[in-house]
């Protein structure tokens, strides 16, 4: 049976109470770090369930009741010893504190005993050190037939009442020596129980023995005759004994270790710089204005076209945007009143008077409506190559949205990702202007990386004027004309807002930063996040400490490296949570994206993809699987309208639209002298095409509202 690991992670932090980090990696052992709070536990994958949850309770009682301190400045006591005392302190702490867990570790021992784990089944444990039967007494006693003399019973006592490390120390301090005294006597002697000898079953009273169900768990009586611990021990010797049963456990436990399991990979969130991320507004325009300039001593305006064409979908487009805003301020009103409450004044209704025979509500009344939410949209607009065809279809989409964002008075903010506006570029005066170089963030080991190659643009804002956004569109609406007519437009695209790749996953990075900002300083209760994109992003690389195997001699440094998202697991500790990656591309976003939603649940995730014909079926199938329901219902809505919104991704809504239906014109538009054939095809074309339109943007606005 596979083992869950992040199944076993939760449990883990939950026996801890606290937000530890856990991990599963390819180890002999588990550790925990005190310092950093990282518990690491091998991979398991042949041990059952019982003695994956009995290993675990171990472990997270070491992370839970065991120091940080370095005794071994204190206390010269080999380590097996102190690990013998303290395994049976924690043990108990644990079960004190979970009384469920003493049924854990009972059948999980006994398991281990029964398949040998401690390697007894050709020894006679009669001729076991005090530290081995010991260490057996307290994890297995109850599956063997112990006995101890007067004198290790007096040990015992004190390892079993234990309460802190101070005890522990003391209690194995007093085993060490009492087992190299008897080392020092008794080399390789057999020792036979003798008459001061006592089976384990009769050594303490019944209420003080440990019950299965973890009911009973009282500290036993202390040795009236204290171990003596005034002795200096030097552990620097030859021949020190050993915890040999503590070994054997040790190694049969790595054979639980599948090693052809693969390494997970645990990497976090980095917090960007913001101020080097994020090309301003400002920044923006003034380099795309500077670079249009070059193009007022043309004596034809070469912007003629695209400026008539802009023209033209502004009148058309304020149909849709006033249908959105009508449809926001019923769909706000009618959620309003939903919530409506009724309350008296006090105050007497004198036109109910007359009812007062058979109505005692003769009160005025007050229906209290509660204040609507302050809303904001962010857009994180796909800059990259192959958008170019379908880039002014999208930003009619984005166009429309901003125009409702600015009637409604909704700020927003509007961020195009890019690779190529940190690049090296000759400024105004004809000099060579170098890339920015300088890091987003500081680059650590388990981090995703972000390269300073990565630009968000602040194409538009809710902060312009009115004035200065129109001209910003127009900006924007040449450049995306540009893109999908290379070769008949007569201008060029400036070359810091060229089409590159599409670093996606690097926009969701930075949105870790970008919303809270946003709604700080919008002062707002609910933002919309729209994403429009045309396709799937690369995986994100990582920072991990490389060494070059030409470079052997010199010092590691932090690089990127790829990741394998199947081996990868993204890590929020804030969140405590941990989300697995998946083996495709669409998979990664994904898992981005859920990690948004569960760190800003005040957030709305919608993705708008403009699809061309022959990307339509391979995106249906990454979605859902051929012949299952949602894939049929995918279809038919695509047959019908052209546009589909599925639920199942990463995104609270995730909509699909046609290309080429975006891309008619809505208004009903024929030439003068057409026929009735062409006039009928004219306006069935303009009814679906507003049909779309209604559609999608009815349901962003039922999303928003």
């Amino acid at each position: 049976m596979t083992v869950k690991h992040e199944i076993k992670s939760q449990l883990a932090k939950l026996l801890a109470t606290e937000d530890l980090i856990v991990e599963h990696k390819q180890c002999e052992t588990a550790c925990f770090n005190v310092h950093t709070r990282v518990l690491t536990l091998p991979m398991w994958e042949r041990a059952s369930n019982i003695v994956y949850d009995l290993l675990v309770g171990h472990e997270v009682g070491h992370a839970l009741f065991t120091p940080d301190e370095d005794w071994l400045k204190r206390k010269k006591i080999p380590p097996q010893f102190v690990n013998v005392v303290e395994d049976a302190r924690i043990e108990k702490m644990m079960k004190r504190k979970y009384a469920g867990l003493a049924k854990t570790f009972y059948h999980g021992y006994k398991e281990l005993h029964e398949e040998d784990f401690f390697s007894l089944s050709d020894s006679d444990i009669t001729n076991f050190n005090l530290a081995d039967r010991a260490n057996l007494y307290f994890k297995i006693g109850n599956f063997l037939d112990l006995s101890f003399t007067e004198e290790e019973l007096a040990i015992i006592r004190m390892i079993d009442g234990c309460d802190d490390f101070e005890d522990v120390l003391i209690a194995a301090e007093a085993l060490y020596k009492f087992c190299k005294k008897k080392q020092d006597e008794e080399v390789n002697k057999p020792t036979n129980q003798t008459e001061d000898q006592q089976p384990a079953s009769e050594l303490f009273d019944e209420d003080a023995k440990e019950e299965v169900d973890g009911e009973s768990d009282d500290k036993v009586e202390d040795s009236q005759e204290p171990i003596s611990t005034d002795q200096q021990i030097d552990i620097d010797t030859k021949d020190e004994p050993k915890v040999e049963t503590a070994d054997s456990l040790s190694g049969n436990l790595k054979d639980l270790i599948n090693e052809n399991s693969s390494e997970t990979v645990y990497l976090e969130v980095p917090k960007v710089n913001l101020d080097n991320v994020i090309a301003s507004n400002r920044d923006v325009h003034d380099y795309i204005d500077w670079w249009w300039s070059r193009y007022d001593e043309f004596e034809t305006p070469i912007f003629a076209g695209p400026d008539q064409e802009f023209i033209k979908f502004k009148r058309n487009a304020q149909k849709e945007v006033n249908y959105l805003v009508k449809e926001f301020e019923c769909r706000k009103a009618a959620d309003s009143y939903a919530r409506a409450s009724t309350a008296r004044t006090g105050v007497l209704d004198t036109s109910n008077l007359h009812t007062y025979k058979f109505n005692e509500d003769l009160f005025k009344k007050v229906t209290v409506l509660p204040d609507g939410k302050n809303h904001g949209l962010v857009f994180v607009l796909d800059w990259s190559g192959s958008m170019s065809n379908v880039m002014s279809d999208t930003c009619k989409q984005l166009f429309n949205l901003v125009w409702f964002c600015k009637k409604v008075n909704i700020p927003f903010e509007v961020y195009a990702f890019t690779n190529e506006w940190n690049r090296q570029y000759v400024g105004k005066d004809g000099e060579v202007i170098a890339p920015n170089l300088t890091p987003h963030f500081e680059r650590k080991e388990g981090l995703f990386a972000v390269e300073h190659e990565f630009s968000l643009m602040n194409i538009l804002s809710s902060k312009v004027s009115g004035k200065e956004m129109e001209k910003q569109m127009l900006s924007i609406w040449r450049l995306a004309y540009s893109f999908g007519r290379s070769y008949s437009t007569s201008y060029a695209w400036p070359e810091r807002l060229s089409l590159s790749g599409t670093p996606l996953n690097e926009s969701l990075v930075c949105l870790h930063q970008i919303l809270p900002k946003f709604q700080r300083e919008n002062k707002l209760q609910k933002i919309q996040c729209i994403i429009l994109t045309d396709g799937e992003a690369n995986s994100l690389a990582q920072y991990k400490e490389i060494t070059r195997y030409w470079e052997r001699d010199c010092e590691p440094y932090i690089g990127h490296a790829r990741v394998d998202p199947s081996k990868t697991v993204l890590r929020d500790r804030k969140l405590g949570t941990t989300y697995k990656m998946g083996y495709y591309y669409h998979e990664f976003t994904d898992v981005m994206l859920r990690n948004l939603k569960d760190k800003f649940p005040n957030v709305n995730f919608i993705g708008m993809r403009v699809l061309v014909s022959r990307d339509v079926g391979n995106f249906m199938r990454l979605r859902s699987r051929p012949g299952e329901d949602e894939f049929s219902r995918i279809q038919k809505e695509w047959k019908k309208d052209k546009s589909f919104c599925i639920k199942n991704s990463g995104y609270d809504a995730y909509f699909g639209l046609s290309s080429n239906s975006l891309a008619q014109d809505a208004e009903f538009d024929v030439d003068e002298g057409a026929t009735k054939a062409k006039i009928k095809s004219a306006f069935v074309k303009s009814l679906k095409v507003k049909k779309l339109n209604k559609k999608v943007l009815g349901e962003f606005i039922s999303l928003v509202a």
